[in-house]
């Protein structure tokens, strides 16, 4: 019995304590590496969020600044013509234009594009699922946003089976800023809405009559398009490159002349912890064509895109 335990090889208290500290160290420094790592890879997926919502609402924005100005032509046709004339088509809508040349109806200007600087909110929807509420009129940074209207006709087919006949309509497009309150976070959501005028036919002297209403199955009055908004500037382009001011008030013989619109949009980082750890103390600047140059100091990143616009369908009336 005791020539078998002289053979049993045992580990001592000592080698246990150093295999104990070389775990430790071991764990420490994978778990050290594994948070380097999963920062980096937040901070990439964040900075990749940030582009891709740049992209993403700008080709959105560019689509509809296009569209602004857009009548829809139906012209003329034989199979048309022979129809009973309280069955044809027109050639080209009839509908009239709000003009908003005064403050009683700048709000329901139907011209192509209108701009209000600085300008937060839009409508009489104020709820958000989801995040928490934040006065009407907060303002957040001293830069955020403008607010633009886009108008543009189309051809509405479900109108062609009313009575009288209502071919065409108008869709006015807004993008407008709202300060939004989340988790304790708070930044601007950028919205989008779409409403749509329709003005019936009188068939028997081929004019219009009645008056403009919201009729738009499609349409709403606020959607949230993307969080982490940080500014959104608008400006409209003459013919000859300079600033029109994109008012029918204000500029109401000039407003036809835009030719173009400068975007800037601004979207900042949704990571909490933020991307500037050792901060020196020198601010990063963020600005734009409409607007002086505004510093932030915070730990947040910001990327800003802007891209000029052409409204090819913007002309002297």
């Amino acid at each position: 019995m005791n020539k078998n335990y002289k053979n049993i090889i045992g580990v001592t208290l000592i080698e246990m304590l150093i295999g104990i500290v070389v775990s430790s160290i071991i764990i420490a420094a994978m778990y050290t590496t594994y948070t380097v790592v999963n920062n980096s890879y937040s901070q990439v997926t964040d900075v990749a969020s940030i582009s891709r919502s740049g992209r993403d609402v700008v080709a959105m924005i560019m689509r509809d600044i296009r569209m602004a100005g857009f009548k829809y032509f139906y012209g003329v046709n034989v199979e048309n013509e022979l129809k009973p004339i309280d069955e044809r088509i027109p050639s080209q809508d009839y509908l009239t234009f709000i003009a908003g040349d005064n403050e009683a109806d700048r709000e329901d200007s139907m011209a192509p594009i209108v701009i209000y600087p600085d300008t937060l909110n839009y409508g009489t929807a104020t709820a958000q699922a989801g995040y928490d509420t934040i006065d009407a009129g907060a303002e957040l940074n001293e830069m955020c946003c403008d607010r633009i209207h886009i108008v543009y006709g189309d051809f509405d087919i479900a109108g062609m089976n009313e009575t009288p006949k209502q071919p065409y309509k108008k869709y006015r497009i807004t993008y407008f800023a709202r300060a939004l309150s989340k988790g304790g976070d708070q930044y601007y959501g950028l919205y989008r809405s779409k409403e749509s005028w329709i003005q019936p036919l009188n068939p028997l002297t081929d004019s219009s009559f009645g008056q403009w209403k919201f009729d738009c199955p499609e349409c709403y009055e606020g959607e949230l398009v993307r969080e982490y908004l940080t500014d959104m500037s608008f400006a409209a382009i003459g013919k000859y490159g300079e600033i029109i001011k994109a008012d029918p008030v204000l500029n109401a013989d000039k407003i036809y002349d835009i030719r173009s619109v400068d975007v800037t949009l601004t979207f900042r980082s949704s990571a909490k912890k933020g991307f500037f750890r050792n901060l020196t103390g020198k601010p990063r600047i963020v600005k734009s064509l409409v607007r002086e140059a505004f510093e932030f100091t915070d730990k947040f990143l910001r990327d800003t895109i802007f891209v000029t616009v052409h409204t090819r369908n913007i002309g002297s009336i």
